[in-house]
């Protein structure tokens, strides 16, 4: 294998000098398939992949279910996602045989000492590398290797970089996959994570609290000093999403405040190639639907759906919703078998993958349900897509 190193400059609109782990020189690992395509430009070696990586951006808050979503994500492809063998223990990465997830944290230009010296949170742009972030994620959608930097959770320090090897599926999670255009152009698809102000506090409550020890007036502080970046600089974010996954408050208890019966929407763009929307009973109607109750066990305060069209921010959308909680997981299959559209390979593949993860939060409402149902609508927007690449050539030989 040939090592290809690019040289680029600071951004010159970053008010912070480049840290440690985002040096102007990035190296990239050139597979010896594609030596004969590499040429030069301005001094520098650049190379073409005929096999290019298929990239889905997955934008959140903190503590929104990110993780979660990705391990259901990776089990549709096969194959339990780990980090990297050998690599360094901290890492945030995630390879299974068919995807790589990377936590987009790794591009943070500042270290927790760093932001508080500057006085800006990690959703602050100014404490990202965009940079960097769009050169490596480019340079995996063609076919190259990088050495992407880790930010370490646990001591909050840059550390050394990690080698990434371009996988068939790139995922980047995190806080601001879609926040710059030129990495926005590289993905796919993108699908964004919406917890509401209420659901967001009621889910903080019961970890920081139980888990954690922490008192009701400091997590109310938390959430509020990161309100004002989080609002100016991820939510935004969901007006270019592909799909938003919505968790709200239900609306089946009167002044619930819990948070733990919860009312899910999935949001659907219309006119996105590759991807079409899921839909009940009839595609395009309006309808809401109360499942038979012979049919699916749910005690208080039971279960309804609801589809139909809307528009979302100024896009043409499908709504699929439900609020509510499941009792029997093995019963999904009854509303299952009203949905179409849902890329399953096989009749109860929904119903077989939510139970293959019953222990993974969300199991028995929405938000398990729909980040099952996208990640098999990802499969199938990859397929369609790997299908597209594989017959270009054969079309050009013809002419």
């Amino acid at each position: 294998m040939a090592v290809c190193t690019a040289y680029t400059s600071p951004s010159l609109h970053s008010p912070y000098p480049i840290s440690n782990s985002s040096k102007s020189h990035h190296h990239f690992i050139l597979s010896t398939s594609c030596r004969s395509n590499r040429r030069r430009v301005r001094g520098e070696i650049s190379c073409s992949s005929e096999t290019n990586t298929v990239v889905i951006g997955l934008a959140a808050d903190s503590g929104c279910g990110k993780s979660t979503f990705m391990r259901r994500l990776t089990s549709v492809f096969g194959g339990a996602a780990e980090p990297p063998k050998g690599g360094n223990p901290d890492s945030n990465t995630l390879i299974s045989d068919t995807t790589t997830v990377i936590c987009l944290d790794d591009y943070h230009s500042l270290d927790r000492t760093g932001r508080k010296e500057k006085g800006v949170t990690a959703l602050d742009p100014r404490a990202n590398d965009f940079d960097l972030m769009f050169q490596q994620v480019k340079a995996l959608k063609e076919g190259k290797s990088v050495e992407k930097p880790i930010y370490n959770h646990v001591s909050g320090l840059l550390d050394p970089p990690e080698l990434i090897k371009p996988p068939k599926i790139l995922v980047i999670e995190g806080l601001h996959p879609m926040y710059d255009g030129r990495v926005r152009d590289l993905l796919d698809f993108s699908i964004y994570l919406d917890i509401s102000n209420e659901v967001k506090f009621a889910w903080k409550i019961q970890r920081d609290m139980a888990e954690r020890g922490h008192s009701l007036e400091s997590i109310k502080a938390s959430i509020e000093a990161r309100k004002p970046d989080f609002d100016a600089y991820i939510d935004p974010q969901k007006q270019y999403a592909d799909c938003v996954i919505e968790v709200l408050p239900t609306q089946l208890i009167p002044d619930d405040n819990e948070g733990t019966v919860l009312r899910v929407k999935l949001v659907m763009k219309e006119g996105v190639k590759y991807f079409t929307p899921v839909y009940l009973f009839d595609e395009g109607s309006t309808i809401s639907w109360i499942p038979c109750g012979r049919k699916l066990t749910c005690s208080y305060p039971g279960i309804k759906f609801f589809y139909g069209p809307d528009s979302y921010f100024d896009h043409e959308v499908s709504v699929l919703e439900m609020d509510g909680q499941f009792d029997r997981l093995d019963e999904l299959i009854y509303v299952e078998s009203h949905l179409s559209s849902l890329s399953t390979k096989f009749y109860g593949e929904v119903t077989q993958q939510m139970l293959k993860h019953a222990d993974f939060p969300g199991s028995n409402n929405g938000t398990g349900l729909f980040q099952t149902i996208v990640g098999l609508k990802i499969r199938d927007l990859f397929e369609q897509i790997i299908t597209e690449k594989s017959a270009t050539p054969a079309e050009v030989s013809k002419v």
